[in-house]
């Protein structure tokens, strides 16, 4: 799912191909992806785009007379340009926004119609989108742990968790509690002042330096490669691969339909996480450590 850094680049690219253009037609061509029914459609063709916005994961374009349109990609929803009145792609496309200057088309690769589009009116209906998550930069060390603290959960579940942090998902979480060292099975309650400290500088810092990543990759042409998975990445993907900084395996848990990726010696002094899986199966021969899985 394109989380925040993924996010800014795609409201770049669409800042910078349909800021202050006219909106000359939407067309459906999946009747899953529409979920509103007011504002119609023809209310807002031939409004102006006057600004960009991102609510959590999801990506707003600002219209003229405050009509906004709420984009939520899900996990395989993406947007692809093309020049105007482009024919919608017949496998992936779902919806198509024709401006002056081009086409935006969202496709969506999953048969489980995910993504979604609103088209609303008025900033009181558009903060009804808001889960309230913190937007981390700019925040405090103060209000970041209170946010993260309003419920005690595991680490990997609050920082996904868009009621209390804005736009971090799976990929992203790995690699900030890799660069944090911290487990990501770890209680809130259980942090030390230290780790808030470098749990909040991480945050910070791992995704001002994946924004200047896809930044670099995107070179100015519109995202087509948009992925929870680079070679950069320390851990997130990376089961089996060797920790860029102990060199341990990369291991992994795996719950619902997804996964945790984590080093065991960076984050966990060496010990291994129980998988929900496989350690029930294993059970008294699920390894704990390190040396154990090696052996």
């Amino acid at each position: 799912m394109p989380e925040l850094p993924d996010l800014t680049i795609y409201i770049e690219a669409l800042s910078a191909r349909i800021s202050g253009e006219i909106l000359r037609d939407i067309r459906v061509a999946s009747p899953f992806v529409l979920r509103s029914v007011e504002p119609s459609i023809e209310v807002l063709v031939n409004h102006k785009v006057t600004g960009f916005n991102r609510i959590g994961k999801r990506v707003i374009i600002e219209l003229e007379d405050e009509y906004y349109i709420v984009i939520h990609l899900m996990i395989a929803g993406r947007f692809r340009w093309f020049k105007s009145g482009t024919r919608i792609p017949t496998r992936l496309g779902l919806i198509a926004f024709d401006f002056t200057s081009g086409t935006l088309v969202l496709t969506e690769a999953s048969q489980k119609h995910r993504a979604s589009v609103h088209l609303v009116k008025g900033s009181d209906d558009l903060a009804g989108f808001n889960p309230g998550g913190l937007e981390i930069f700019n925040s405090t060390l103060e209000e970041f742990r209170a946010a993260l603290s309003r419920e005690n959960h595991t680490l990997k579940r609050a920082l996904t968790d868009q009621r209390f942090l804005s736009g971090v998902g799976n990929a992203y979480s790995d690699e900030i509690l890799h660069h944090a060292r911290i487990s990501p099975m770890r209680q809130l309650k259980d942090l030390t002042e230290e780790q808030w400290r470098n749990l909040h500088s991480s945050c910070q810092l791992v995704l001002k330096k994946w924004i200047g990543i896809l930044h670099d990759k995107s070179a100015g042409k519109f995202p087509e490669k948009v992925t929870a998975f680079h070679s950069e990445m320390a851990v997130h993907g990376k089961y089996r691969y060797p920790c860029p900084d102990c060199a341990k395996p990369v291991q992994r848990i795996r719950y619902a339909s997804s996964e945790c990726n984590y080093c065991a010696q960076c984050q966990n002094q060496g010990k291994l996480l129980a998988d929900r899986g496989l350690s029930r199966l294993l059970k008294k021969d699920w390894p704990k450590t390190l040396e154990e899985l090696e052996q």
